[in-house]
């Protein structure tokens, strides 16, 4: 592991009403240890989980749109909050890469531009060879995985599973596994999926209750819902659909 610890620099923070200082689990954020070389954030969308992602690559010096080191641009593109936050690093990496699902699509076009230029050499090797808008959006989000990941690096992935099968879920588990055996691939994974959040030895880290807390998986809303749904489901659904 490398990233011990995300910081808030609260005597720097503009004011703390205003976005995204404004969100109860980034308002009372003091400090967080990183305690696993997989560490998933959860909550509801509006907790603070993908904001705090997206200052976590600020600070690792990787585009907030989505990449690595690259430069382009989208209107994604600006933290806010990343300029408030400190990461303790023993020692400090400059490898990895920051997946933001919903940007993909243009890091993907950036690629293809990219490709154009004669002077950058072989752009799509280290994505398996092939661009990612000639493969499906689970198909280009694996070869990324399979290709582009590496060893000694920090990996930060805001919902992967938006593109994958609960199958293809099962094979970033297992590509998890093989980078982290050795401890030195570190992952902050932000996602919804029960499949991910499953990962032995995971730190997983609550957002939901105005400060960020640890939690153990089968306390996750994502474990106990979808339990509950897939044992129950007529109840569930019929209670779902009553009239009032």
């Amino acid at each position: 592991m490398f990233l011990k610890s995300i910081r808030l620099i609260k005597e720097e923070v503009p004011s703390i009403k205003e976005y995204p200082f404004s969100i109860p689990a980034i308002s009372n954020l003091d400090e967080i240890k990183i305690k696993s070389p997989v560490t998933f954030f959860v909550g509801e969308n509006g907790s603070g989980k993908s904001t705090l992602m997206e200052a976590i690559a600020y600070q690792c010096g990787f585009n907030t749109a989505g990449g690595s080191h690259h430069l382009y641009e989208t209107r994604s593109s600006q933290s806010d909050l990343g300029r408030y936050i400190r990461l303790a690093w023993m020692p400090k990496v400059r490898n990895g890469f920051f997946l933001r699902a919903e940007s993909f699509y243009q890091f993907a076009s950036y690629l293809e531009e990219l490709n154009e230029d004669p002077w950058s050499g072989d752009v799509f090797g280290p994505y398996g060879g092939k661009s990612l808008h000639h493969q499906s959006h689970g198909e280009s989000f694996l070869s990324l995985f399979l290709n582009r990941f590496g060893t000694k690096a920090v990996y930060l992935l805001d919902e992967p599973e938006a593109a994958l099968s609960p199958t293809r879920q099962l094979t970033l588990l297992r590509i998890l596994h093989d980078l982290t055996k050795d401890g030195d691939t570190q992952f902050i994974i932000a996602t919804h999926s029960p499949i991910l959040l499953g990962y032995p030895g995971a730190s997983i880290l609550n957002f939901d209750e105005d400060r960020i807390a640890e939690i153990n998986y089968t306390e996750t809303d994502h474990y106990q819902i979808t339990k509950y749904f897939l044992e129950n489901r007529e109840k569930f659904l019929k209670e779902l659909f009553k009239e009032e």
